[in-house]
């Protein structure tokens, strides 16, 4: 399988809450292939932006690998990282509506899981291509803020380091008015969510070209 980009996943472990996101989403991000989705009205539709992506929290945002950089060399990197990176945790996951779309986000103090994430983004940035200038005016469409612009520069993606938050994403944008609904909906299906949840492996995924990304292989937290 050839890969047009590369990210950094926090990816579920086989268990309850992999499965309830892989059925959710209609993608299995860790056995590469579509789940049968639950039968509700609309679930199709809002789930289809995330879909792509598979259930995952993001820690290093997808990137094209840079000139000379291989997979296998980023594989070897990412192993080298994850025995050196303590893993963390929080006191557990809470439902939540961020903004105009869902996700699971962390209870508690987030400090350990921010911690991972910028060693990912730093740690690996090597291996990451620039945006061209084609991208970066179409993140520049969300209104960046000062700080924000300048992660984009420097990092490839706005919302990293101090802008970062973690999430595992569930929708795609909801109306305001439908919001109430999805989370019960959403409320309805999920079994009981980890306390404390633990960030103890990190997984290297590839987006394929069909555009969806799947698992290449999970690392622990090992530092």
């Amino acid at each position: 399988m050839s890969f047009t980009r590369f990210a950094i996943y926090y990816v579920p472990a086989e268990g309850a809450l992999a499965d309830f996101g892989a059925t959710w989403l209609g993608w299995d991000l860790s056995a590469a292939r579509p789940s049968r989705q639950p039968d509700v009205p609309g679930l199709d539709d809002v789930t289809m932006t995330p879909r792509k992506y598979g259930f995952h929290g993001t820690l290093k945002p997808p990137f094209r690998l840079a000139e000379g950089s291989t997979l296998d060399s980023l594989n070897t990197a990412v192993a080298d990282m994850a025995q050196r990176c303590a893993p963390a945790q929080s006191e557990g996951l809470a439902l939540t509506a961020l903004g105009r779309f869902l996700a699971l986000t962390p209870v508690g103090d987030t400090s350990g899981i921010s911690r991972v994430a910028a060693t990912c983004v730093e740690t690996l940035d090597v291996f990451r291509a620039p945006p061209d200038m084609a991208e970066l005016a179409r993140r520049r469409k969300s209104r960046l803020s000062a700080k924000q612009d300048a992660l984009l520069l420097r990092w490839g993606y706005p919302y990293v380091m101090d802008e970062f938050r973690f999430h595992l994403t569930l929708t795609g944008r909801v109306l305001v008015e439908d919001t109430d609904h999805w989370l019960q909906t959403v409320q309805a299906h999920m079994p009981s969510l980890p306390a404390p949840f633990a960030l103890d492996a990190v997984a290297l995924v590839g987006e394929r070209p069909d555009g969806r990304f799947e698992l290449i292989h999970r690392y622990a937290l090992t530092g």
